[in-house]
């Protein structure tokens, strides 16, 4: 009964839209937020249940039967749903089949080393394998260090009194290792994190911490648990772990479905980034829920003011919608502004009609404000006029600040040799299943249009082919810097861009002073216009008089290994992402 929720549903009309909410009280205090109509119905249907079995509890109590309240008190000694024993192996043992992640070894060697007064967090966006890692530390232990294992899962209801008290009854019993499950759940967590490491940790027990709320944990590592905790965040999952884990050995593969791991590895993120549906889900639950349960529960809810404002006038989700689909990614006042435009259809039109072997004009012939108002619609984004709210420059700070808290977003510098002391800088996402799934919302949107009605079903898929195919082009040269950016941290990675022309990424030793220049293509071709700056005089020139000899010129595709008469490498861009990190 107790983890079924309390409260009840309302509803409001606003401006005459309808809103549904869903209120109740905790320890004295009165809270509220919005739900969407299929959370409220399953609400409502939750809290039927719990007052049901209150009722029945009632009439138990008043029929005076002791001897099964007698009997309810001695087996639930415990405040959280703790697991030990048996339900534990059973628990642990559902993941017995799956491959480890590389972070495993992080969380073995903090369960097995000698470091006292310190938590280890593990933390990460849903569907990122934290509870895996933990039935796998669990499930692979020695029965000696098992029978003193114990898994608790915290609800919304759970406080840290009901943690301190069920972890002095475990400490009792002999339990060292424990795992505790979306710990940030509980209001009071950041106030009281401390007790973890001061009293517990410092006692001998080896505490392991996992949740959702990469923000509480930020603020807890920032506060109580100061150098008294290790993080490790779950949120990035490189194309090589993909490879690894779940055999994924396409890159176009990596680009439609990458950002979160499957339970079994097959079909293993389809339901996630698959449709435009299930992509908003995770947007919503994933990011936009994360932000607003800070925003209501924490102390520190002034820093993010304004996103709590953008949550309650339902345009967080539009902000992060824009700013996902942006095809530049730079979050600049006027991308967060203006009517939106999509970049991808944009380039597109001029990909097409510049086509070598079969140019056309039809994408100019299409309807823009239709198919416009169709993309608008397909991605659930309002218009500037359509905003119930103003969308400010400290709108999209917060907003940056959380996407990096969350892992999401990585900068990219982009130095122009024209102006070195020009600082600018390309924002990349993590999570290439979520940008790949708009596009395709896109593509769709296209396929609504009256014109492609008109024309062959071959033309259709030829036009629809070369849009997804340059998304997929500008998605591969983002998770090439990405990756590569976090697999040389003692270098700097960076596009460079000329007069005319750029290179795709430079990666630049300062110590060695020397650097390497590379092109970063979808094709499976081979054609000198691909590399033709590489081997450009001027600007080989002017990128060793700043960077130092250039050691390589690579164009990094999807095609086999070679070597161009120009002493141009053309390196599998598949076998490059699987060596990163390896040396």
């Amino acid at each position: 009964m107790e983890t079924l929720p309390a409260g009840g549903i309302t509803a409001k009309t606003i401006k005459g839209k309808k809103y549904l909410y869903y209120q109740w009280t905790e320890n004295g205090r009165q809270f509220s937020r919005t739900v969407k109509e299929k959370e409220a119905e399953l609400l409502k249907a939750q809290i039927e249940e719990r007052k049901l079995l209150q009722e029945k509890l009632k009439e138990m109590r008043n029929s005076k039967i002791h001897v099964f309240s007698a009997k309810l008190e001695k087996d639930n000694i415990y405040n959280c749903d703790v697991r030990i024993g048996e339900p534990l192996k059973t628990f642990a043992a559902s993941v017995s089949s799956y491959k480890k992640r590389y972070i495993y070894e992080d969380i073995k060697n903090f369960i097995y080393n000698e470091t006292h007064d310190k938590v280890f967090i593990l933390y990460g966006l849903r569907r990122t394998g934290k509870t895996t890692l933990v039935r796998q530390i669990i499930y692979n232990m020695l029965e000696s260090n098992f029978s003193k294992s114990v898994f608790i899962q915290i609800n919304s209801n759970n406080t840290l009194s009901d943690v301190n008290k069920d972890l002095k009854v475990l400490e009792s019993k002999g339990y060292k290792y424990v795992f505790i499950d979306e710990v940030t759940l509980m209001e009071d967590f950041i106030d009281g994190a401390a007790l973890f490491s001061d009293v517990f940790a410092a006692s001998g027990m080896k505490i392991v911490l996992s949740g959702t709320d990469s923000l509480g944990f930020i603020f807890s590592e920032d506060e109580q648990l100061y150098d008294r905790c290790i993080l490790l965040h779950t949120t990035f999952i490189p194309f090589r772990e993909f490879y690894d884990i779940l055999g994924i050995q396409s890159i176009d593969e990596y680009i439609k479905y990458g950002g979160t791991m499957s339970r079994s590895g097959e079909n293993y993120n389809n339901s996630i980034f698959g449709t435009k549906q299930s992509t908003d889900e995770y947007v919503n639950t994933a990011i936009a829920r994360n932000i607003q349960h800070s925003l209501k529960n924490y102390q520190y809810e002034d820093h993010f003011r304004n996103l709590y404002e953008l949550y309650e006038k339902h345009e967080l989700t539009n902000v992060i919608n824009r700013i996902v689909e942006d095809m530049n990614h730079r979050f600049t006042i006027d991308v967060l502004t203006r009517d939106f435009k999509s970049h991808d259809f944009g380039l597109a039109q001029r990909n097409v009609r510049n086509d070598r072997t079969n140019p056309t004009d039809i994408l100019d012939t299409v309807n823009k404000p239709k198919l416009i108002k169709n993309l608008m619609k397909a991605l659930e984004i309002l218009n500037k006029e359509n905003q119930t709210i103003e969308i400010k420059d400290v709108h999209r700070k917060e907003i940056k600040e959380y996407l990096d808290i969350l892992d999401l977003t990585c900068n990219i510098p982009v130095v122009s040799m024209a102006d070195l002391n020009n600082r600018a800088f390309l924002t990349v996402f993590s999570q290439p299943g979520l940008r790949y799934s708009q596009a395709e919302s896109l593509v769709k949107s296209l396929m609504m249009d009256d014109v492609f009605k008109n024309i062959s079903a071959i033309d259709r898929k030829r036009i629809t082919d070369k849009i997804l195919d340059d998304v997929k082009g500008r998605i591969l040269e983002e998770i090439v810097l990405l990756e590569t950016k976090k697999a040389n941290p003692e270098k700097d990675i960076f596009k460079l861009k000329f007069a005319v022309g750029e290179f795709d990424m430079v990666v630049y030793d300062s110590e060695n002073v020397n650097c390497k220049i590379y092109k970063i293509k979808h094709s499976k071709e081979i054609s000198k216009e691909q590399y033709h700056h590489l081997v450009d005089t001027k600007k080989c020139e002017q990128t060793e008089f700043r960077y130092g000899k250039i050691l390589s010129k690579v164009v990094l595709y999807r095609g086999k290994n070679l070597e161009t008469e120009d002493g141009v490498l053309y390196r599998n861009v598949e076998e490059y992402l699987l060596e990163l990190g390896k040396h």
